[in-house]
């Protein structure tokens, strides 16, 4: 599939840190509990590391007990593409950034409501992009 942001994979090795290029374009996956945002709370937008999509809204994160970050809906559905992934001996649905392939995670049918969903997602194919406040911050 071609994507909007297609490069090579010498490009994606430049920009992104080893641990990044294994998860994002390799298919790999975090330790749980280990991450970045598994046991973040603040408010904000998550967005793809590699490319900037927005992925999903803090306002839907959940605590899901699997150590990794977990939502129940994307902010932008047209930018979270679902993929059947065989690996591993099992079948389960990958998600990946429409943009520009990343690999964010996975997602299953055992999350709470509205949606039932839950995008099961690495940290380190996300960055928070944190709500602005309303008043300044104190001197």
């Amino acid at each position: 599939m071609s994507r909007p942001d297609h490069r090579s994979e010498a490009e994606w090795r430049e920009i992104l840190s080893p641990e990044e290029f294994r998860v994002m374009r390799q298919k790999g996956t975090e330790r749980p509990f280990t991450g970045e945002y598994w046991n973040v709370w603040q408010a904000g937008e998550y967005r793809c590391r590699c490319c900037g999509a927005l992925l999903f809204d803090a306002a839907t994160k959940f605590d899901a007990g699997c150590g990794w970050p977990s939502f129940h809906s994307a902010a932008t559905p047209a930018n979270v593409e679902e993929v059947e992934d065989f690996s591993h001996g099992m079948y389960r649905m990958e998600v990946v950034c429409t943009q520009c392939g990343a690999h964010l995670g996975h997602v299953f049918n055992d999350g709470p409501a509205p949606s039932g969903l839950r995008y099961c997602i690495n940290s380190v194919s996300m960055r928070l992009d944190e709500a602005k406040r309303d008043t300044p911050d104190p001197a």
